[in-house]
């Protein structure tokens, strides 16, 4: 007799209600197994391979990350991991919108999103689940067996319309936004480091979404950064756990220390985003940090 696949593999990085859920899955006998990730940000492929050589259940990658912006080789790990007879699971709620999501092409067994990521409805989200090889889901919570026994529960019409028509729009348009987006970004980080040279972004240049500005001041915390700000909507962290006062757990991945991590903040630049928005946060930020940081002593 087989012996049961209880092997999950994540990433260190991965957002918080994975990992959660993942070292909650360790007191069901399953065996949590997350990966580290390079200096910038990314999975390295022959870590993957060597994780899924045991036996293995489950891999989780997120497409693109929620405080980096990275975008992950999604296709290339999950053949790595259904080489190996595992499901591969992506989160997608950063990707969609920002970069070609195609479930068929990559390979994928299940993908999530959110609505309010690509600018739907907050409370509605969608799981893609595969069919051919079929995937069987066993559901959280019984009830009136909804969704194919999934998820009972009445869903919100409204909310799964604005979901669907967010999407189209967000089809529609991630071209002409990326390229905009991708503008706006290369404008604010040229006028940033004129003002500020010792700046560093932090993550991939390269394999990164256009809106996601990551970056380490020299000297000032983000913490003082954000006082000197109050025009500005800016995190140190990711907004989902931006109330949290100890350094990320996703810059300590990529190698930051603690005092580094406590002077990095995360910008985003997004659909609505103006070219004078952002002349405007390079300035603020340029004329904070003057403010804020440590005056210089000699010797």
């Amino acid at each position: 007799m087989d012996t049961p696949r209880r092997r999950i593999v994540t990433v260190v990085t991965e957002h918080k209600c994975v990992l959660e859920s993942v070292a909650d899955l360790a007191r069901e006998g399953f065996e949590p197994v997350p990966l580290p990730v390079r200096q910038d940000g990314l999975v390295d492929p022959d870590r993957l391979r060597d994780a899924v050589s045991t036996p293995t259940l489950l891999v989780s990658i997120m497409t693109v990350n929620n405080e980096i912006g990275v975008v992950q080789d999604i296709p290339a790990l999950c053949a790595i991991a259904k080489g190996a007879g595992a499901l591969f699971h992506t989160d997608a709620a950063q990707a969609i919108g920002k970069v070609a999501v195609d479930v068929a092409a990559s390979g994928v067994d299940l993908l999530s999103i959110s609505g309010h990521k690509v600018y739907g409805p907050k409370g509605v989200g969608a799981l893609f689940v595969r069919r051919r090889p079929r995937v069987r889901l066993a559901p959280l919570f019984s009830g009136g067996g909804q969704e194919r026994g999934l998820r009972s529960g009445t869903l919100a019409p409204p909310l799964v319309v604005g979901l669907g028509e967010a999407c189209r729009l967000a089809r529609v348009e991630m071209a002409a936004d990326t390229e905009r987006i991708a503008m706006l970004r290369r404008r604010f980080i040229a006028a940033v480091e004129r003002q500020i040279p010792s700046i560093r972004i932090n993550g991939s240049t390269v394999s990164r979404v256009a809106g996601n500005i990551n970056v380490t001041f020299p000297e000032a915390t983000a913490a003082r950064m954000i006082a000197a700000c109050p025009d500005l909507c800016v995190s140190t962290g990711s907004a989902c756990s931006s109330a949290e006062v100890e350094p990320s757990y996703v810059l300590r991945a990529l190698g930051l220390g603690d005092a580094e991590a406590a002077r990095t903040l995360r910008i985003a630049i997004g659909r609505f985003t103006s070219a004078a928005d952002i002349d405007f946060a390079a300035a603020a930020l340029a004329a904070a940090h003057r403010a804020v940081a440590p005056p210089v002593t000699a010797d």
